[in-house]
């Protein structure tokens, strides 16, 4: 995977709490087992009036046009609560987002994000209300998000962002679970080489 250090893009606002996996990417679409397809059906009960996605709905945020190709989405508390399915960072991503932020994640889903290279952002509520103003007042509003330096920054606001070390050398390096401990591999296999035979 190719690792993440800075990240450019315009927001989406989805100002809603307890948003849980199963309406990021309903279970009727859990039908591979690849990362590729599901951004198609992201949000399907909300983006679509019909159960076909023939009829988009022009009130749900994604469907506007002034956020249209956003790689930013907001929201608010527990965003990913819900099933632990791995999809729903996919869909995500699929669809075009680079990078979540939030008030609080659920657990797992963080964990998810992190494996696949969303960025998950937690921030305070008051921090929270001025991104979603700066967005609705301005949708072409360009958000400046620096990993190394843990900052998002978005017109006149720059908020500081807290990550486990571990997690942020993750992001950069493009690192899944697997990837992070494979960079032990000459230390794994030293100690291997040093237990004895029967072992």
């Amino acid at each position: 995977m190719t690792g993440l250090t800075t990240l450019s893009g315009t927001a989406a606002p989805l100002d809603q709490a307890n948003i849980d996996t199963d309406q990021i990417i309903p279970k009727q679409f859990l039908t591979g087992v690849t990362r590729a397809g599901y951004g198609k059906h992201l949000f399907h009960d909300w983006r679509y009036l019909d159960l076909h996605e023939q009829d988009p709905n022009p009130e749900f945020a994604l469907n506007k046009a002034e956020y249209q190709g956003a790689s930013v989405l907001l929201s608010r508390e527990n965003f990913g609560c819900g099933s632990s399915r791995e999809h729903a960072p996919w869909a995500l991503a699929d669809f075009g987002f680079k990078c979540i932020i939030a008030t609080s994640f659920a657990d797992i889903f963080y964990g998810n994000c992190i494996n696949n290279q969303l960025l998950p952002i937690t921030l305070s509520s008051e921090q929270m209300d001025s991104l979603f103003n700066l967005v609705h007042e301005d949708a072409t509003i360009e958000f400046h998000i620096d990993l190394p330096a843990q900052k998002v920054m978005a017109g006149s606001e720059e908020f500081h962002f807290d990550i486990a070390e571990h997690h942020k050398q993750n992001m950069i390096k493009g690192l899944d679970a697997i990837g992070q401990t494979l960079e032990f591999d000459a230390s794994i296999k030293a100690f291997e080489n040093k237990r004895s035979a029967w072992l």
